[in-house]
């Protein structure tokens, strides 16, 4: 017998080890099957005696009433299947890890946002939950999460009940106390707030598409979040950072919002970088200091670096009030906004950082070097601006030949003036063709 064709011994441990893999593999179908279900007592009871891993499909047809998932399974459906909750209570309550929701269609829930009614609600213990491909109809909550680890809520449709006042509807997404949530590529609209975070820490919204709601995301008292490549039409408020510590905000777009593009409400060591901010406009500002529409709207934040924004036809391009003086800012791009920016307070503050400031569209500056920096700095507002704030009905003088000599006279004496913003290095190109109107548009 050839040396190689001898039959090798195998250890006892080895063989039992084998055995039971092999046992494992075996019995594992058993434990995991396809259920197809037509009608709404078929899916409660499947769902009621669900094993681990169990598939359960949804034929075409309608599923009434409300539904508990309470293993860690797998709900889908035909395009055809809907739950209709008839206006009561959550459609779906999930309180087990490792559940995938993918591609129900879901109406008709309740309204009662005290009672958290939303066409998913992940209750404590749905860790690791899975909601894609979904679309959800309805005046609550699209999906409610609280005390929960890292769902993953990607590629849905929410829409809330239009005839509603905005702020007696749901959240599209609302999350409560959950961590490291990755929210990516939904598109929800007529809601309150399309993605609500509250108190968790390290989550990503990315890629979403917001329109016709009061925020399109909301953070309160949350850390380490960021946000990415995120569409704001039509809202009144497009990112607010609210008592929020960390949160990177990039590359994001917002137009025709009615208060701000973004706003940093009592937040530190945020970075908003590489945003397009545009039309920020508000149809019934009075002409009060802080009311008209506000491209960036820095209100007791500090620490934060704001810088590479494009912020365009807004009614105020850049706002700042009770204390926001020691934010970095530089390189953005101040184009055509009715008032460039506003800055209440008595210190002098800069707006550049390591010989780099911003780009304004109404500079008149020059550039003797050739290094592209203004050689003389630029006053954003000063004296005879902060005159029309609190005299708006005043503006109509704004472009009259007194006036604008007495802003040049004004400029050369307040160089050497203790309060004010300043920009000592300003940027004489803009980095975009300020084509506004056509910015972060899809082709």
């Amino acid at each position: 017998m050839w040396p190689w064709a001898r039959p090798q011994r195998i250890l006892p441990s080895t063989l039992w080890c084998w055995l039971a893999i092999s046992l494992w593999l075996t019995l594992q179908p058993a434990y995991a099957s396809t259920k197809r279900v037509d009608n709404s007592e078929q899916l409660r009871q499947a769902l009621q005696h669900a094993e681990v891993g169990d598939n359960i499909h949804l034929n075409a047809g309608q599923y009434i009433g409300q539904f508990e998932i309470t293993q860690a399974v797998s709900l889908s459906a035909d395009k055809q299947a809907v739950i209709d909750a008839q206006g009561q209570g959550s459609a779906l309550r999930v309180s087990s890890p490792n559940v995938i929701i993918n591609g129900l269609t879901i109406r008709n829930w309740g309204r009662d946002l005290y009672q958290q009614d939303a066409a998913v609600h992940l209750a404590k213990g749905a860790d690791q939950v899975q909601v894609k491909n979904c679309q959800l109809y309805g005046p609550g909550f699209g999906i409610f999460a609280v005390d929960i680890e890292q769902p993953q809520l990607s590629h849905n449709q929410i829409m809330g009940e239009r005839q509603l006042y905005t702020l007696d509807r749901g959240d599209g997404i609302h999350l409560l106390r959950v961590n490291q949530a990755r929210v990516e590529h939904n598109q929800i609209s007529w809601v309150r707030d399309g993605v609500y975070l509250e108190s968790g820490v390290d989550s990503q919204v990315n890629h979403n598409r917001f329109s016709d709601q009061q925020y399109g995301i909301h953070y309160m008292y949350t850390k380490a979040d960021s946000a990415k490549a995120n569409h704001a039409v039509d809202v009144d408020g497009g990112y607010a950072l609210m008592n929020a510590y960390g949160i990177k905000l990039t590359d994001n777009f917002v137009r025709g919002a009615r208060e701000f593009g973004v706003l940093l409400n009592l937040t530190n060591d945020a970075t908003i970088a590489n945003n397009v901010i545009v039309d920020t406009y508000d149809p019934n500002a009075s002409g009060e200091l802080l009311d008209e529409g506000k491209g960036i709207f820095i209100y007791g934040a500090r620490g934060n670096l704001i810088n590479a924004n494009t912020i365009g036809n807004n009614q105020v391009g850049l706002s700042m009030a009770m204390g926001g003086e020691s934010n970095v800012i530089y390189e953005n791009q101040f184009i055509d906004n009715q008032i460039q920016v506003k800055y209440i307070g008595d210190v002098r503050v800069e707006w550049s950082h390591q010989g780099r400031g911003n780009y304004w569209s109404d500079y008149q500056g020059w550039d003797l070097t050739g290094n592209g920096i203004g050689e003389s700095l630029h006053l954003p507002n000063d004296s005879l601006d902060r005159l029309f704030w609190l005299y708006p009905e005043a503006r109509f003088l704004m472009d009259s030949p007194v006036v604008k000599l007495l802003k040049w006279l004004d400029n050369q004496v307040q160089q050497a003036a203790p309060k004010g913003v300043t920009d000592s290095y300003p940027i004489l190109a803009p980095a975009l063709v300020p084509q506004i109107a056509h910015l972060g548009r899809e082709e």
